[in-house]
């Protein structure tokens, strides 16, 4: 059970002052989105909720809290946060994504099995050209990360008629059928002709899709990422899709943002979405409901959910 004594909340943006208002209680809430100096005294905040755009200058800035006390993020991974948040409670936001970013998982499936990226290309160009498509149906789809989000994927791809293996960190059996253990990992990937990457990203699956991973895949597989970029060894990936063995559908990449001039944006058979799984409309009700409960649990002294760190 956590509970913390609570005095000063920063919040990011309008949205978030005009949502927790009412339920904030005795809360002092001040406007904040870390990316600037912040608008009080840095020893008179004690909570926040952080904002993904303030990216890297965001997480800095929280070791400049001396009396943080809690770190509420509005995603559900939360890589970074722990170590950045110098003993302070982080919180994060489970379940609240499983279902848009299940949406542009689909999405970047279904865009490469059925080359819609090259098509929208031929129309720019005025290009009328017919081709045929690998296609979803009867294909053999690998989700590594058995999750909130690997569920809400698996169950959008069944009705497609794939047939679905899916990898956790260990063997178990639900509803949805069997999960392998992540020990399996190398028998699982020479059946799959797309792979599904949505595991956390930790030591153990930091450059987890390297180039043995990558070699075991059969020629013509799709990697989708809708994980973290550095699960994914970028240059090995790279060396694939210029060889034109592989093919990839990324919402996040390494680095990220992707720089410019960086060779993965012209890579063949590569869709590169700007890490937007979690962005649809679509979630502000549902986020709207979690931190409205979350900061009236706060308000009223009451244990917090999601704690992970």
């Amino acid at each position: 059970m956590t509970t913390l004594d609570i005095k000063t909340l920063a919040l990011p943006t309008s949205w978030h002052m005009d949502t927790l208002r009412d339920v904030a209680g005795p809360l002092r809430l001040v406007k904040w989105d870390l990316r600037d100096d912040p608008p009080v005294s840095p020893e008179e905040i004690d909570a926040v909720v952080f904002h993904h755009p303030a990216g890297s200058t965001g997480l800095a800035r929280l070791g400049q809290l001396p009396n943080l006390k809690l770190v509420q993020t509005q995603s559900t991974g939360y890589d970074g946060f722990v170590e950045a948040a110098g003993g302070a409670t982080v919180a994060n936001a489970y379940g609240l994504h499983a279902e848009a970013t299940a949406e542009l998982a689909l999405s970047l499936i279904l865009a490469g099995q059925r080359a819609l990226y090259d098509f929208a290309v031929d129309q720019k160009a005025h290009r009328w050209a017919p081709k045929q498509t690998p296609g979803l149906v009867d294909r053999t789809v690998l989700i590594i990360g058995a999750g909130g989000i690997g569920r809400a994927i698996a169950k959008r791809l069944l009705p497609f008629g794939v047939t679905l293996l899916r990898m956790g960190q260990k063997a178990r059996e639900d509803d949805l059928g069997i999960v392998h253990a992540n020990t399996e990992l190398p028998t699982l990937l020479p059946q799959a002709e797309i792979v599904v990457l949505i595991t956390p990203l930790n030591d153990a699956t930091h450059h987890l899709v390297n180039a043995d991973f990558l070699a075991r895949l059969p020629d013509g597989a799709l990697v989708v990422n809708v994980a973290r970029g550095p699960v994914v060894d970028t240059d090995a990936l790279l060396a694939e899709l210029r060889s034109g063995r592989l093919r990839a559908a990324l919402d996040v990449v390494e680095p990220e943002p992707l720089p410019e001039d960086h060779p993965l944006w012209d890579a063949p058979n590569t869709l590169i979405t700007p890490h937007v799984g979690g962005r649809s409309e679509a979630l502000k009700p549902r986020l709207s409901a979690f931190l409205r409960d979350q900061v009236g649990r706060i308000a009223r002294g009451e244990s917090l959910l999601n704690i992970v760190g």
